[in-house]
């Protein structure tokens, strides 16, 4: 008689749900489960669409911008760019402009921000001059700004004149000195004949005149210890005969 063998074997059904159960329990992580893919925004794709319309890609850009305004109504950049393929260019910028020629490195979005206010305007305002590829732009082409033109920035003054340097004092300049009037030569023979004349003078009593011979005869005759003994005499006579008057 066999022996019966209780829990001998489990059906293959119960077991695969065993097994099902556990793999779910609570804390044990789902490694098959797909990971949440996040949306990109508004925002993020508003740079693809300008990269689109600088290329002339106009179409793409156009469904893009459609899907933009229908995930987000209220945003507004999405709205002007879209505005900006269809609309007329005058009506939304304006009938009046002024001329501008285009420089090395410059963009229509880079233009639009400078004189519209708005780099989404630049699709705009490249419909406004009949360019169908913003970035084709060449530096010296010529286009139209809508609005007033801004006032040019003044020329820088010239520069200043450095001041002129300060002149030196003026240096009194000496006053030019008469030349010495030169000593007679010497002449002794001349000297002895005036002395003799000069003596002869202060024994008649004149004596003014015998300082004035004896005077000479002293210059022609320096060295003469006579001729000056006789002029201090005479000089004394005349110095005397003045004080008695």
């Amino acid at each position: 008689m066999p022996i019966s063998r209780p829990h001998a074997a489990w059906p293959l059904a119960a077991l695969l749900s065993a097994l099902s159960a556990c793999s779910h329990a609570p804390g044990t992580i789902d490694k098959q489960r797909p990971a949440t893919i996040q949306q990109i925004g508004n925002a993020q794709r508003i740079d693809d669409v300008v990269s689109l319309l600088e290329a002339g890609n106009v179409e793409a850009a156009r469904k893009t911008l459609k899907q933009m305004v229908k995930n987000d109504p209220a945003d507004k950049a999405s709205a002007t760019l879209l505005e900006s393929l269809s609309a007329d260019p005058v009506a939304l910028l304006g009938s009046k402009t002024f001329p501008y020629r285009i420089q090395p490195g410059d963009r229509l979005p880079d233009l639009s921000r400078r004189f519209l206010g708005d780099r989404l305007k630049f699709y705009a305002l490249a419909r406004y001059n009949g360019i169908a590829v913003p970035s084709s732009l060449k530096p010296g082409q010529s286009i139209r700004i809508p609005g007033d033109e801004p006032p040019k920035a003044a020329p820088p003054p010239p520069p200043r004149a450095a001041p002129p340097a300060a002149r030196p004092p003026e240096v009194a300049k000496p006053a030019p000195q008469r030349p010495a009037a030169k000593a007679p030569a010497a002449d002794p023979a001349r000297a002895a004949k005036l002395r003799a004349a000069g003596l002869a003078a202060l024994n008649q009593g004149q004596v003014a005149r015998a300082v004035v011979l004896l005077h000479q005869a002293a210059s022609l005759a320096p060295a003469d210890p006579l001729i000056r003994r006789d002029l201090e005499r005479a000089q004394r006579i005349r110095r005397t005969v003045k004080t008695k008057r």
